[in-house]
């Protein structure tokens, strides 16, 4: 589950759909077990359950998967899972904000460091990267959901700080201790959300091109590949143009 929206656009653009979706529901299957074994199993009185089913149900993962996930956590043989979040640099520069979930510390980092290192960049110590980021509350609408201008009105009046519209979707940003009411007033106006969580906003972005971006791009494919991590987030701004090149 990448962070950045370009890097999400681009791996579709190369066909990795399929085989990302499958990645996927075994994230989403790791957070609810994990959120159903930090609290209650019901998501009704469970706020972290309730939020990691209803964005599994976003990305249509099969309710077998989402019950099956919830009853893991009750099992004596249930994994104990670490968050853990690392921080560093990719090339040109580029900040980047790895979250994981793990139940191999040891394991966990080995991996991040090395696709780190292989791939033109270097991992820091935790806040190297992070200060330059605000924690946000971030919602995801597909472009189904309205237009630019309903989606940006609808935000408004939720109470929303900023909405970032493209041809794949809406993401609106909230204050971190508002995400829960804006998102409930965004339901009622938009219909459900894809996705609802707490994620890192770059303050500003770096600039990268060439065979830079190149690099990146595969640093970030490596680092969501990994079973390990949850998310991957990214400050590069490059250009459309790159971006077509790229994905040619």
């Amino acid at each position: 589950m990448a962070g950045h929206s370009k890097f999400k656009n681009i791996m579709h653009r190369k066909g990795r759909a399929d085989s990302a979706r499958s990645k996927l529901f075994s994230k989403l299957s790791r957070e609810i077990t994990v959120a159903a074994k930090s609290g209650m199993p019901d998501p009704t009185m469970n706020a972290r359950l309730r939020l990691a089913v209803a964005n599994a149900r976003g990305e249509s993962m099969p309710k077998d998967n989402i019950d099956r996930a919830i009853k893991k956590a009750s099992g004596g043989d249930a994994e104990t899972y670490e968050e853990i979040r690392y921080e560093g640099f990719g090339p040109g520069g580029v900040g980047v904000i790895v979250e994981v979930l793990t139940d191999n510390r040891n394991r966990a980092a080995a991996n991040v460091r090395s696709t780190f290192s292989k791939n033109g960049g270097n991992l820091g110590e935790t806040g190297s990267v992070s200060f330059m980021w605000d924690r946000v509350g971030e919602i995801v609408y597909p472009a189904s959901a309205g237009s630019e201008d309903a989606v940006m009105e609808a935000a408004i009046e939720a109470g929303a700080e900023d909405v970032e519209s493209d041809e794949e979707g809406h993401v609106i940003y909230t204050a971190f201790d508002q995400l829960s009411e804006v998102a409930g007033a965004l339901e009622s106006a938009l219909g459900a959300a894809r996705s609802t969580s707490v994620a890192w906003r770059p303050k500003a972005l770096t600039p990268l091109g060439g065979d830079g971006a190149g690099a990146l791009l595969k640093m970030l494919e490596a680092l969501d590949d990994d079973d390990d991590v949850q998310k991957v987030y990214s400050n590069e701004d490059i250009a459309a143009e790159d971006l077509e090149k790229l994905a040619g």
